[in-house]
């Protein structure tokens, strides 16, 4: 029987299939992107790599995103999204792979490149969709699809930290990558096809190619900034959180994986709660209050954890976690907010503009971790992390950049 049987044929009713497709999309690419995280301890130690060094090796991720979500907005305004998407899902567990193979700095390099390259490659291509299919069933979605992606991102954790004592770190992301590989290929058959995902901007007069600099983009720049500010907070909770644990408070294997853990249960929940919450708020209040509360969480929780670590630390895992909680809840719901914002932008088709934000944005969550490495090494990492924080202090100040229906009501 042929798979195109199973298609619908309704715009309605195809768009609610690629919905549960980008459900599945999203949760693979957490798990590819965020498999490496409760490793990172024992690859870096493995190379030999000083705080300094893996914050700078972690540039070749940026690099790589960069690139991937320069080329992706064009492509998808040329291809339309889900052929891109066919290109991505081939990438993205490569450099996983890599990474797990990685015996070396410049193989190490190499792999985040690639990753970095698919990962936002992938990025805009299934926001891009996102934006659309929320259009066509005309009821919000995209909060949720995020939380899929932190779904994703927590079993890979929580799985990785468990075996770390068992299971070697090659074995463990070499097998998610050979997973992730054969999944992909049937969760993406049912995104929106090209005539439904307006690469090219439908009837509206839109452009593929847009000016880095210039009063009509200034826009996208508020919202790409804002954007970057809460991806250097979510991209140190990934990259630093063990770390963290581990060298400046003391717990031992697979312990140190909880802090990023309770991060992405965190962010599960909120982005679940966050099509409401979007909803009934609107985008840019709800990046402020977020921007603001967790970011301040946060920076208390590790005034307070990382000295009480010596003496009482248990009481000192409890806090720097629910430090770690407050700022999943309120990063949650931001990326959702800039890209509804972005995707919103008139003369500017959604994928373009998605991408114009994306790149800057996912630059920060690869660029984010690598500064605060560098920052670490004339200070201390607690110290560094107060970087990131400061961060989504100004996503909350550049709430005000959002402007969607609901903000102007």
């Amino acid at each position: 029987m042929s798979p195109q049987r199973f298609r619908a044929t309704s715009p309605v009713a195809i768009a609610e299939q690629a919905r549960k497709s980008l459900l599945a999309m999203f949760l693979l690419m957490g798990m590819v992107s965020m498999g490496w995280v409760p490793r990172i301890p024992e690859i870096k130690d493995a190379i030999g790599l000083s705080n300094g060094q893996f914050g700078f090796i972690l540039l070749a991720s940026t690099f790589g995103s960069v690139s991937g979500a320069q080329i992706g907005g064009r492509a998808i305004h040329t291809f339309g999204s889900r052929r891109v998407t066919q290109v991505a899902i081939s990438i993205m567990p490569l450099g996983l792979a890599g990474m797990g193979l990685a015996n070396s700095a410049p193989i190490l390099v190499l792999s985040l490149f690639v990753m970095g390259f698919g990962y936002s490659l992938m990025d805009i291509c299934l926001n891009s969709q996102g934006f659309i299919v929320e259009r066509i069933i005309q009821k919000r979605c995209m909060s949720r699809l995020h939380a899929m992606w932190s779904v994703g991102a927590f079993l890979t954790t929580v799985i990785g930290g468990s075996i770390a004592r068992f299971v070697s770190y090659e074995v463990n992301l070499v097998a998610i990558a050979i997973f992730a590989a054969i999944a992909f290929v049937p969760a993406a058959f049912f995104l929106l096809p090209g005539d439904l995902d307006d690469h090219d901007g439908g009837e509206e007069e839109t452009s593929a190619k847009i000016p880095l600099f210039g009063k009509s983009v200034l826009p996208l720049w508020g919202l790409g900034i804002g954007l970057l500010g809460s991806l250097i907070g979510e991209g140190a909770a990934s990259d630093w959180a063990g770390i963290l644990l581990r060298d400046d408070m003391g717990y031992g294997k697979g312990v140190n994986a909880s802090g990023f853990a309770c991060f992405a249960l965190a962010m599960i929940v909120s982005r679940l709660l966050g099509d409401k919450t979007l909803d009934r708020f609107g985008p840019a209040l709800t990046v402020k209050l977020g921007g603001y509360i967790g970011g301040a969480a946060w920076g208390a929780a590790i005034l307070i954890a990382v000295p009480l670590s010596d003496s009482h630390p248990l009481t000192a895992l409890i806090v720097i976690n629910l430090g770690f909680i407050a700022a999943g809840f309120g990063i949650g719901p931001m990326f959702p907010a800039f890209i509804l914002a972005a995707g919103a932008t008139p003369g500017v088709a959604s994928a373009v503009a998605i991408a114009r934000v994306g790149v800057i944005g996912i630059a920060g969550y690869f660029f984010g971790p690598t500064l605060t490495g560098l920052i670490s090494e004339v200070t201390s990492l607690p110290v560094a992390l107060f970087f990131p924080i400061a961060m989504l202090f100004l996503s909350g100040y550049l709430s005000r950049t959002i402007h969607t229906d609901k903000d102007r009501r």
